[in-house]
This record gives structure tokens, sequence and C-alpha cells, in this order.
């Protein structure tokens, strides 16, 4: 059974920086397309950054371009979220996602693998 637990989240400052971490077991991160996904109180679950399963392709949502990182440790079985100039508009709760297909989506219905979230707060 696949298990994936975030943490990382926290309050911070805009402009400030946060990193999530992603811990998974029961599959290496390695075999499974991982992606995170954020939903902020009364908004639907949004896409952020998604990688297939070798690494080859990844994408980001263009809120987030050129301000979140994803990144993985294969031997700590683990991938990671660097948000850096973060704005109250990423407050949401962050939830690091699997699923067993070669290509990553921005559909969270694709997804067959969930963490419990963990809460991203930006102060303005």
């Amino acid at each position: 059974q696949v298990r994936l637990r975030e943490s990382g989240g926290g309050l911070v400052q805009a402009g400030g920086s946060l990193k999530l971490s992603c811990t998974a077991s029961g599959r290496t991160v390695s075999s499974m397309t991982m992606a995170w996904f954020r939903q902020a109180p009364g908004k639907e679950r949004e896409f952020v950054h998604g990688v297939s399963q070798t690494g080859e392709h990844t994408f980001y949502s263009d809120s987030v371009k050129g301000r979140f990182t994803g990144s993985s440790d294969n031997a700590k079985n683990m991938v990671f979220l660097q948000m850096n100039s973060l704005k109250p508009e990423d407050t949401a709760v962050y939830y690091c996602a699997a699923r067993n297909f070669y290509h990553a989506t921005d559909d969270p219905l694709d997804y067959d693998y969930w963490g419990q979230g963990t809460q991203v707060t930006v102060s303005s």
C-alpha cells in the first residue's frame, strides 16, 4: 500500500520561502509519477507541479512557474517543493500525490494516492 506524508508547511511572510517534503512508503517515488496540488478554502484543488516517472518531463502551473521548484531524493524516497517569493494567494493546504501512469497531469482525478496535506499560510 502506498502512503504519502507531507511536512514543512507553516506561516511565512510574503516574499519568504518554504520547502515542503513528501515521504513515500510502499513504493519508490521513482516508480510513480509525482505531483503537488493545493487547495485554498472554498476553491477547487489546483495543480502546482508534476514530474513523470523517469523525471524526464516536469511542468508547473503558470501561477508558480519561476518561483517554485520540485526535486527528489530517490535514496530517501522523498520529493520536495521549494517555494520562493511566496504570495498571500499561495495560502492553501498543499498535497503530495502520485499516480501509476507515466505522465503527470493537472487533473486531481488522475492520481491514485494522496497525502493528508500540509498547511501553508502566507501573510501580507
